[in-house]
C-alpha cells in the first residue's frame, strides 16, 4: 500500500556539505556508491558545473539546484517566494517568452519541471542529446534575464493560492504544517515550502518584493547545473561557459535564524472538518545532515528500521492487531535540524492514544536497547541496492545527484554520504536516540474528525515505558565534582578465588573477554576506533575477590560513549577469534611478562601463593599454565553468566555528573541478570612458617630477587589496620628513601634499587608508586620486597632485612619515630587518594570492607594511636623468624648451600665506609638463621605456575 504523503514531505529527504573536490572526480573509491566518473568547474562568477557520462545513449538530463528554499525566507509576511520562483521561471523572458520557450522545450522532445523543498529549487529536463546546446541557452536566458509583467505575477500568485487549496484536501498536509508551525518558534522551517496561507493570500500584492528575492537568490554563487547523460564533459563545459559566464555574482547575504533548543513536549490537534481516519504523529528534533557526522544517518536509519515495514511494530499494528492501515517514519535531511517524525493512520478513534503509545514505548526502547548487527547491515544493504536499481535510466541518475549535490554543490556528496552510512553501527544508532529522542524534543500531533480521548493531550514521559528492572535497585556512590571528565567503577565480587579448580585464570579471561573483545554489535577494533576521538577508556582489573570494570569519559561524550561500552559488558560479542587471541595473551603474561621478563614480580606472586597455597589465593590472578590452556570459551560465557548479575556489583561514579547520567547508568546495570552472583569466598587460611620456609626458582638471571613474608588476618576492618600500617610505612614505605630498609640497603649500603614492605598485596608496585584500589581481600598478606641484588650478596641482603625487622618488633618504635611518621600519614592519606580514581576506587573498598571513608578511618585511627599501640601490634601480628622466603636465582644450589651452612656472608664495597657500619656488618654477616635442610626447596622456573 502506498504511503499518503504530500509532495511537499516527500522533496528531498536526503542529505548538506564541504568543499568541491578537485574535478576531475571519480566514482571508483572503495564504497562510492555511483560508479561514474563526474568533471567538474568552477567559473569565475561562482557557477558550478557537474558534468556525469552515464553511458545510456541519445539522452541527456540537465538539473539545475539552485540554494533557495522555504529556508531562505526570513521576512516576516514573505514565506512562500522560494516555491512561488518554481512556478514564474516558466514564465520566460523578453527574448524568449513563455509561448516561445514552450515550443523550443517541445521542440526537443523534453520532459521538464521542477520542485521546491525547505533548502532548495531544482529545475530538470531531459532531452534528445543534440538538443543540448539549445537547451543551455535558454535555461541561462530564464536564469539570467527571467521577466514577467504585474499582470503575470497577480495570476501565478493565485494559482499558487490553488495549490495550497488542493493540498489543503489532504489531511497530512495539513497535518505536517500544523506540526512544524508548534514545532519551530524561530527557525524559518516552522512554515512549509508552501508558506503561510496569510502570505499566499497576500502574495498578489508583492510583486516589488518578488523581485527583490529573485536578484537575491537566484545567482550563479547560489546554482549548480548538472549534465548527465551521453554527454562530452569538455564540450558541455564549453557550452556552459558559453552562456553562463556573463551571469553576474550576487552580494546579498543573509542569516537563518537558529532555533533554540526545545524546553518541553508539545501536544497539538487539528480538528478535520469532513470524515476522515485518525492521524497520530509523533515527532523530534532531528540533526541537521552531515557527511561527517553520524548523527542524521543514524537517526533516520534508527527509524527506518524500528517504524518501517520491516519492523515489529509496524507488523503488530499493521498486520497483528490490524490498528492502523499506515504508517510510515519520516526523516529528511536538511540544512539545519528539522524534525524526525513517525506517524500512522488510525483505524478507529478510540487506539488512537494506545497507537500514540505503542509509538513511544518503541522509541523509549530504542535508547535502551542497540538494535542487531544483523538488522543493521540487512537495512543499510537494502538502501544501497534499492537505490542503485532505481538507477536505470539517465533522468533519475541526474535527479539523484542533484538531490545530494545541492549541499556543498558536488558530485561526491552522495557518494561519502553512503560511505558515512555504511560506517554506522548498532552503538551509533542508540547514541543517536539517546540524544534526541527525548521529552523535550517531542511533538505529537493528531488530526481527526471525531473527538480523541482526553488521555490524548496528556503526553507520557519516555521513561514510563521503560522495562522495570528486575531485583533490587543498583545503588550508585556518586561523588559530584566540577571535573568534566567523568568516571565510573562497576566492582564485581568475582575474582580468581572463584577459579574453578583445573580452570585457574577464568575470571581474568572471562574480564578480558568483556573489556577487549566487543560486543555482539561491535568488534573490538570497531570499539577502539569509536572511542578514539572522545579519548574514552573502559578497562577490567581482577583481583582475588573483585573484578573492577573503569570506564572515563567526557561528560560531553556521556551518551556515545555508554553506547559503545555497556554492550560490551551486557553482551559481549565473546567470539572464538577473540577467545584465542586473548587466552594467548594471558598465556604470555603469565609465562614471559611475569615469570620470564620480571624477577621482581614474580618473587612477589610466588610468595603469595605459597603462604595461600590450598586456598583461593593459591594461584596467581593471571591462573596457571595448565589452567588457562584448559580453559574453553563455553567456561568464559558460564562464568560470566553466574559472576556478573545485578546483586553482585558495586558501582560509583564521579565527576561532573548528571542525574541523568546516574539514571542512565542504573537503567544500563539493570538489565544484568537478576540474581547475588556467585558463591562468597571463605577467608583463606595463611600458612604460617615455622622458622624460616625458602623456596628458591632456579632461574637464568643476573641478580637475585628476594620477597618473604607472612599471611596477615589485619585488614582494614581490623582494629590494628592503623597500628601495622604506621610499622611497615616506618619500615618500608613503598618507594621512600626515609624508610628503614631503604636507609639501610639502598642508600648506606647501595645493594640495590629499593627495599619496602607492605601489610596489603601490592602487585605491579614496580611500575607505581600508590597502590591501585579494587583489590580488597579477605586476608593479607604481611611481605618485605627486597629488590634484586648481586648473587654474591644475596645471604647477607636477606640478613639485612631480617636484622631491621626483628629490630623494629623487638625494640619497638621510639616516640620520635612515632610522631614523625604519624606526621606524615596524616597527610600522606590525602596523597594517596588524589586522583578521581583513587577517590572513587577507596570510596567503594570502604564499602566492600565496611569501613569509613579511607581518609576518615585513617586519620581517625591514627589520632588514636599510641606509640604502645603499634609496639603491641607489630608484636602480635609480625615476626622477623617465622617466614616464608622466594628467592629467585641463577645458581640455586649454591645459594641453598651457603644459607644452609649459615657461616660469614659479607659485603664488598666500592667505596670508603664507616667503621660503625662495617662493624655492623661484621654482627650482621654472622647472624645465624638457622634454617633446616627440609625447609629450602629448590624448583626449576619452568614448573612455577604450571598448574
Amino acid at each position: 500500500m502506498s504511503k499518503l504523503i504530500p509532495i511537499t514531505l516527500l522533496a528531498l529527504a536526503i542529505p548538506a556539505f564541504a568543499a568541491a573536490p578537485a574535478a576531475p572526480a571519480k566514482g571508483d573509491l572503495k564504497g562510492d556508491l555511483l560508479p561514474f566518473t563526474a568533471t567538474e568547474k568552477t567559473l569565475p562568477n561562482g557557477l558550478k558545473i557537474i558534468v556525469v557520462p552515464t553511458g545510456f545513449p541519445n539522452l541527456v538530463s540537465v538539473q539545475i539546484p539552485v540554494q533557495t528554499g522555504s529556508r531562505n525566507e526570513i521576512e516576516a509576511g514573505k514565506s512562500g517566494f522560494a516555491h512561488f520562483f518554481e512556478h514564474m521561471m516558466f514564465r520566460g523572458t523578453k527574448n524568449t517568452p513563455p509561448e516561445k520557450y514552450q515550443a523550443i522545450i517541445t521542440k526537443s522532445g523534453a520532459r521538464q519541471n521542477a520542485y521546491t523543498s525547505d533548502d532548495l529549487t531544482n529545475y530538470h529536463t531531459t532531452f534528445a542529446k543534440e538538443d543540448l546546446e539549445t537547451v543551455l541557452k535558454v535555461e541561462a536566458d530564464r536564469f539570467q534575464n527571467l521577466h514577467y509583467e504585474q499582470d503575470a505575477f497577480k495570476t501565478e500568485s493565485r494559482a499558487v493560492l490553488g495549490e495550497y487549496n488542493k493540498n489543503s484536501a489532504n489531511p497530512i498536509s495539513k497535518l505536517i504544517e500544523v506540526q512544524r508551525d508548534a514545532a519551530f518558534t524561530t527557525h524559518t522551517y516552522k512554515h512549509t515550502t508552501m508558506g503561510f496561507l496569510r502570505d499566499i493570500e497576500d502574495m498578489p500584492n508583492q510583486y516589488a518584493y518578488s523581485k527583490v528575492f529573485f536578484d537575491r537568490w537566484y545567482r550563479p554563487e547560489r546554482t549548480t547545473v548538472i549534465i548527465a547523460g551521453d554527454v562530452e564533459p569538455a564540450k558541455a563545459i564549453a557550452l556552459v561557459e558559453k552562456y553562463w559566464a556573463k551571469w553576474q555574482r550576487g552580494t546579498y547575504k543573509s542569516v537563518v535564524p537558529v532555533e533554540p533548543a526545545p524546553n518541553g513536549a508539545i501536544y497539538k490537534h487539528v480538528p478535520w472538518p469532513s470524515p476522515t481516519l485518525p492521524f497520530v504523529s509523533v515527532a523530534f528534533r532531528a540533526p541537521a545532515f552531515s557527511e561527517q557526522n553520524k548523527d542524521q544517518a543514524a537517526l533516520s536509519m534508527l527509524l527506518s528500521l524500528s517504524f518501517g515495514a520491516t519492523s515489529p511494530l509496524y507488523k503488530r499494528l499493521m498486520q497483528d492487531e490490524q490498528k492502523v492501515d499506515q504508517m510510515f517514519d519520516y526523516a529528511p535531511a536538511r540544512i539545519d535540524p528539522s524534525l524526525a517524525t513517525i506517524a500512522a493512520r488510525v483505524k478507529k478513534p478510540e487506539d488512537a492514544v494506545m497507537v500514540r503509545d505503542a509509538i513511544l514505548k518503541t522509541v523509549a526502547g530504542l535508547r535502551d536497547t542497540a538494535v542487531t548487527a544483523k538488522a543493521l547491515e540487512d537495512a543499510k544493504s537494502a538502501l544501497k541496492y534499492g537505490l542503485i536499481r532505481s538507477l536505470d535510466n539517465t533522468e533519475q541518475i541526474a535527479g539523484t545527484i542533484a538531490s545530494y549535490a545541492h549541499y556543498r554543490r558536488s558530485y561526491g556528496t552522495i557518494n561519502q554520504y553512503f560511505r558515512l552510512i555504511e560506517s554506522l553501527t548498532p552503538a551509533d544508532l542508540q547514541a543517536a536516540a539517546r540524544k534526541y529522542l527525548v521529552d523535550d524534543a517531542l511533538v505529537v500531533t493528531t488530526l481527526s474528525h471525531e473527538a480523541l480521548a482526553p488521555a490524548m493531550a496528556s503526553l507520557p514521559k519516555l521513561a514510563s515505558f521503560a522495562t522495570a528492572a528486575v531485583g533490587a535497585p543498583i545503588d550508585i556512590l556518586v561523588q559530584r565534582s566540577k571535573l568534566p571528565q567523568v568516571r565510573f567503577k562497576l566492582v564485581f565480587a568475582a575474582g580468581s578465588a572463584h577459579d574453578p579448580k583445573g580452570k585457574e585464570g577464568l575470571a581474568e579471561l572471562t574480564a578480558s573477554m568483556v573489556a577487549s573483545a566487543g560486543s555482539v554489535e561491535r568488534k573490538t577494533d570497531e570499539v577502539t576506533k569509536e572511542l578514539f576521538p572522545m579519548a574514552g577508556s573502559f578497562n577490567d582489573q581482577v583481583d582475588k575477590e573483585m573484578t573492577a570494570f573503569t570506564g572515563s569519559i567526557h561528560k560531553e561524550k556521556w551518551n556515545e560513549y555508554m553506547a559503545v561500552t555497556m554492550p560490551m559488558l551486557l553482551t559481549p560479542g565473546f567470539r572464538e577469534d577473540d577467545f584465542k587471541r586473548i587466552k594467548a595473551a594471558q598465556l604470555n603474561a603469565l609465562q614471559l611478562d611475569l615469570k620470564d621478563n620480571n624477577e621482581e614480580e614474580f618473587a612477589k606472586e610466588r610468595l603469595q601463593t605459597n603462604v595461600y597455597a590450598g586456598t583461593g589465593y593459591g594461584h596467581p590472578v593471571l591462573g596457571t599454565v595448565k589452567g588457562i590452556e584448559s580453559i574453553m570459551l563455553d567456561d568464559v560465557r558460564d562464568f560470566y553468566r553466574k559472576a556478573y548479575t545485578q546483586g553482585a556489583v558495586r558501582v560509583g561514579i564521579s565527576g561532573d555528573v548528571s542525574d541523568a547520567m546516574t539514571a542512565s547508568l542504573r537503567q544500563a546495570l539493570a538489565k544484568l541478570p537478576a540474581g547475588p552472583g556467585l558463591p562468597a569466598t571463605a577467608v583463606p587460611l595463611g600458612k604460617k612458617a615455622d622458622g624460616l620456609q625458602i623456596e628458591i626458582i632456579e632461574k637464568n638471571t643476573r641478580a637475585t630477587a628476594i620477597s618473604l613474608g607472612l599471611p596477615l588476618t589485619v585488614t582494614r576492618a581490623h582494629p590494628d589496620f592503623p597500628a601495622l600500617w604506621m610499622a611497615k610505612t616506618w619500615l618500608g614505605e613503598h618507594r621512600s628513601s626515609s624508610a628503614q630498609l631503604f636507609k639501610r640497603i639502598r642508600e648506606v649500603r647501595g645493594m640495590n634499587y629499593g627495599d619496602y614492605a607492605y601489610i596489603e598485596a601490592f602487585p605491579g608496585g614496580m611500575f607505581q608508586f600508590f597502590p591501585t584500589t579494587s583489590r580488597a581481600r579477605k586476608a593479607q598478606l604481611f611481605e618485605v620486597w627486597i629488590r634484586p641484588v648481586a648473587p654474591q650478596n644475596a645471604h647477607f641482603a636477606l640478613r639485612v632485612a631480617l636484622t631491621e625487622l626483628g629490630r623494629m618488633i623487638d625494640a619497638g618504635l621510639t616516640a620520635a619515630q612515632f610522631e614523625e611518621t604519624r606526621d606524615y600519614l596524616m597527610k600522606n592519606v590525602f596523597v594517596m587518594t588524589a586522583t578521581q580514581d583513587q577517590q572513587l576506587g577507596y570510596a567503594l573498598d570502604a564499602q566492600w570492607h565496611g569501613t569509613p571513608e579511607f581518609t576518615k578511618m585513617m586519620r581517625d585511627g591514627l589520632s588514636k594511636l599510641t606509640v604502645a599501640d603499634v609496639n603491641a601490634a607489630m608484636k602480635k601480628h609480625l615476626s622477623a623468624t617465622n617466614l616464608s622466603v622466594v628467592a629467585i636465582a641463577k645458581d640455586a644450589a649454591a645459594l641453598r648451600v651457603q644459607l644452609l651452612a649459615d657461616g660469614l656472608s659479607s659485603i664488598k664495597y666500592d667505596g670508603d665506609k664507616p667503621k660503625s657500619l662495617l662493624d655492623e656488618d661484621a654482627v650482621i654477616g654472622n647472624m645465624k638463621l638457622g634454617i633446616r635442610p627440609a625447609a629450602i626447596t629448590i624448583t626449576p622456573v619452568k614448573q612455577v605456575f604450571a598448574e
